[in-house]
């Protein structure tokens, strides 16, 4: 059994200062101000300090960190992020594998979750296969341009079902939806999201009763249909503002560049905090930063110099969504933790600090900065 006092506490709509935690068998025994929660007699303690106290971070957007791709090294990465407070993450592969790749990173994914350096993996984000295929970095490595196959279908969703909790796919490509129901029928809480697209909202929403209810980085590698000059169509960001089920995901590095600061303020203001979910979007390249951006640590560029992701994790963004509009530390908690857990079917569980659920639980200080960890009421 273990105390955690002195902390702040983050609920999803206030701090508790002077909060106290207990933990049993790995989950939240009781929690309270200091004074209202019984003290068990030879019960481990731990001082935090006064440091901000919140649900471990859940990131469902992530391809890899800490020089790991999760492709590869499933179970690197996955350690590098659980040091930074992410409790919960969803392993993402892209385009540029083909489907004897997924397989075997799949494998290796699976392999990993059996070991405790794996223990936050939590299942799969698919960034693809089928999107549309004019988005996105590294254009020229997707491996998936081709028309959608019956027999690649069949495959993925044998070999890959069990673990994803979510396809992104571009919702105007021919055939998405015999594909869709595919991947439905053989796991009925699957999410989709629409990603690297330029549908039109009538075509988001047509996979809703399927499971869509994401969006993939919400303003980037989005598109239009062309219409007449000077006038503007719709796409998939707005329709993902137009409804209100549809999840918002943000990638929020330090100067504003994958969202500048007025869109993030414009985002919230649609989706409202409750449907906004924080990104990482990490990646491990071999490309090189260019010049205008070399002293920017959390940007990720192609060896193509093409945006391709963050190097972010998602205490940096918590850090970077405060400062570029002001959100409040329960607010960017709810986009880091709370919003994603529940996007995947997972908000019973894990993504706020409540009795019963799963001790996963970060300790944070003024400036988001990571100071301590514990992971099914494991100290990291």
């Amino acid at each position: 059994m273990v105390v955690i006092q002195n902390a702040v506490l983050v609920f999803e709509n206030e701090l508790m200062p002077d909060g106290v935690l207990l933990l049993e068998n790995g989950r939240i025994a009781a929690v309270g101000r200091e004074g209202t929660v019984p003290i068990p007699s030879g019960a481990e303690t731990i001082d935090a300090g006064g440091l901000t106290v919140g649900p471990g971070f859940v990131d469902i957007h992530v391809h890899g960190g800490g020089g790991c791709r999760f492709d590869a090294d499933p179970a690197g990465a996955a350690a590098f992020f659980l040091k930074n407070g992410e409790t919960t993450v969803l392993p993402t592969f892209y385009t540029d594998l083909d489907r004897e790749g997924y397989a075997a990173a799949a494998d290796r994914v699976r392999a990993a979750m059996r070991t405790d350096a794996g223990r936050n993996i939590a299942g799969l984000y698919m960034e693809g296969p089928y999107m549309n295929p004019k988005y996105g970095a590294i254009a020229d490595q997707n491996k998936w341009r081709g028309p959608i196959a019956e027999e690649d279908v069949r495959f993925l969703v044998e070999r890959l079902s069990d673990l994803v909790r979510v396809w992104a796919i571009a919702p105007e490509r021919e055939g998405i939806l015999a594909f869709v129901k595919e991947a439905a029928r053989e796991n009925s809480a699957v999410v989709f999201s629409v990603a690297h697209s330029e549908a039109v909202p009538s075509q988001v929403s047509a996979l809703k009763p399927y499971g869509l209810r994401l969006q993939t980085h919400c303003t980037n590698a989005t598109g239009r249909p062309p219409t007449l000059r000077g006038t503007r169509s719709c796409g998939p960001d707005e329709a993902c503002f137009l409804d209100d089920d549809i999840y918002a995901e943000v990638i929020c590095d330090s100067l504003g560049v994958h969202v500048c600061p007025d869109m993030l303020r414009l985002i919230r203001k649609i989706k409202g905090v409750g449907k906004m979910i924080l990104i990482t979007d990490s990646t491990v390249t071999g490309g090189e930063n260019p010049p205008a951006f070399r002293h920017i640590a959390d940007l990720s560029f192609a060896e193509n110099g093409d945006l391709y992701g963050s190097r972010l994790t998602l205490a940096a963004a918590c850090r970077n969504l405060r400062k570029h509009i002001g959100a409040s530390i329960p607010e960017v908690f709810c986009m880091a933790s709370r919003n994603p857990a529940r996007v995947i079917g997972l908000g019973d569980e894990i993504g706020t600090i409540a009795v019963g659920k799963r001790a996963d639980l970060v300790f944070v200080d003024d400036d988001f900065g990571v100071r301590r960890v514990i992971c099914g009421g494991e100290p990291i």
